[in-house]
């Protein structure tokens, strides 16, 4: 591995001299360095796939220094061939990288547990790439849907501002609520903290889903559209589109349009299948089952799968509570952000898989579906944890609502002059121990002094609490949850076909 990777950096191609000439459109493969033109900048970039589509040839490209997230299909106009191209080394490229001529899903060489994850330097921001919106469509086959603007523009507060691609499926928020404290000499930072994990590439534990390409270009949601961030496993033929098309309610997909419009003209569903049991002015919440809803659960994992590098399985829903949050307008309830939970964990996870939709992303609904999850777990009596391994910016926002909670609860004791210890904190916001412990550690909350451990509350984070405290902030009320913890039998609990 080359110093520049051990740095979180790392240049597309192996090192060393390659050879160089002119290309043309059929002569040029897989394995070849190119200038790619990208955001109006003509940028190095190796081609790790190729495709023929409905629009002509497309060119899977790895920019170099560029996250993996970044990776896109490019058309044949977006590639310099008037600059020479980098060949690829037969005698040294193949073995070190596996990539062939017909490669699809170029293989990455492991080495230990960090080659799980896939350096690389976030240049700028992709909050384009992430989500387009355009006008509510109307789906009928006289009248088809209006053709969407190729950059994002300012919507009405209920369709938002585009976020950011960079988060991988929560939304930290882009201000100083966050409790942590910052390191003097170069120690933890927030800042360095988000950095670094977004430009780290996956926190997925199976390499071979890592070096999967992403297969879908763009998505049609509602009035959205979509760029995924990693492979998804739709049918082999949707990889062949430009474009497939995704009813926001009943979640089913389409690759052609006068389909997808006659499927809108007669879908009815206006809700997700399942029982609401949260509802304010804002969201919504619904538990839906994945035995009895199984086709539109594994359409949502489907869908989940395209911006979660972690996640492996779509199928395999039948052990699992999908807890979805919608926002409310006059066509119906639409999708948010979801969170599955095992029927039965035996670890104790209170949520299996997290994950707010891209449009949606730093609003604080993160921080809603965190603090729902919690909730249920006070309604249970038990004390939860997600599953682990968190993803990347999931780890931030559960750290940041840890640490928000923990730190409100310890000063709501130091007021009332009652002594806190770690089991009552956990206990009393539903943390298991080992969460709450490895909070205050790394909020520096915990000192041993006189033979004893102690719980401190650094002066900095009372100053930045009061800051905080100005900022409106919405969280879910309790008492407006109508749910009871669902009894399953053993065959419920599994597959049962």
């Amino acid at each position: 591995m080359s110093p520049s990777a051990l740095n979180g950096e790392t240049a597309v191609g192996p090192e060393g001299p390659r050879q160089k000439s002119r290309a043309t459109i059929d002569t040029i493969r897989v394995g070849c360095i190119a200038m790619v033109e990208k955001d109006g900048q003509a940028r190095r970039a190796e081609i790790l796939s190729i495709r023929d589509t409905k629009s002509g040839r497309q060119f899977y490209c790895n920019f170099d220094n560029f996250n993996k997230r970044l990776d896109e299909w490019v058309p044949v106009k977006r590639i310099d061939f008037d600059q020479d191209v980098e060949w690829p080394n037969p005698e040294k490229d193949k073995p070190k990288d596996g990539k062939g001529k017909n490669s699809t899903a170029p293989k990455r060489k492991v080495v230990g547990n960090k080659a799980q994850k896939r350096p690389g330097k976030r240049e700028q921001s992709v909050a384009s790439e992430a989500v387009t919106p355009h006008p509510w469509p109307d789906f009928t086959d006289s009248q088809p849907q209006s053709k969407a603007p190729s950059t994002p523009r300012d919507l009405e507060p209920k369709a938002g501002e585009t976020p950011g691609a960079n988060g991988d499926d929560m939304d930290v928020d882009e201000d100083e609520s966050t409790l942590e404290v910052k390191k003097e000499g170069g120690g933890f930072s927030r800042e360095a903290e988000i950095e670094k994990l977004r430009t780290g590439g996956s926190m997925t534990q199976n390499p071979t889903e890592l070096a999967r390409i992403r297969n879908i270009s763009k998505v049609q949601f509602g009035q959205w559209d979509l760029f995924p961030w990693y492979f998804s496993p739709y049918p082999e033929a949707f990889t062949q589109e430009d474009v497939i098309f995704i009813c926001e309610f009943c979640l089913s997909y389409y690759g052609d349009k006068k389909s997808f419009c006659r499927h809108r003209s007669k879908c009815t569903l206006q809700h997700p299948p399942g029982n609401e049991i949260y509802r304010d002015d804002y969201v919504s919440f619904f538990e839906i089952d994945g035995r009895r809803q199984r086709t539109w659960c594994r359409n949502l994992c489907l869908i989940s799968k395209m911006f979660l590098d972690h996640k492996t399985l779509y199928y395999d829903v039948d052990p699992f509570l999908f807890y979805v949050m919608t926002q409310k307008s006059e066509k119906g309830h639409h999708l948010v952000g979801y969170f599955s939970k095992e029927k039965e964990s035996a670890d104790g996870y209170n949520v299996a898989c997290i994950l707010t939709l891209p449009q949606y992303q730093r609003k604080g609904f993160g921080r809603l579906l965190i603090q729902f999850s919690y909730e249920l777990s006070k309604i249970e009596g038990k004390l939860g944890s997600p599953e682990k391994p968190l993803s990347d910016l999931g780890l931030l926002s559960y750290r940041q609502y840890w640490s928000e909670n923990i730190l409100e609860l310890l000063l709501e004791c130091n007021e009332r002059d009652e002594k806190s210890s770690i089991e009552q904190i956990s206990s009393t916001l539903a943390m298991t121990t080992q969460d709450v412990e490895h909070t205050l550690q790394a909020l520096k909350m915990q000192v041993y002094h006189k033979g004893e451990h102690k719980l401190v509350i650094p002066e900095s984070l009372i100053k930045l609490r009061e800051k905080t405290k100005q900022k409106q902030k919405r969280f879910i009320a309790p008492e407006r949850i109508q749910w009871k913890p669902p009894v399953f039998t053993a065959s419920s609990r599994t597959w049962g076909w």
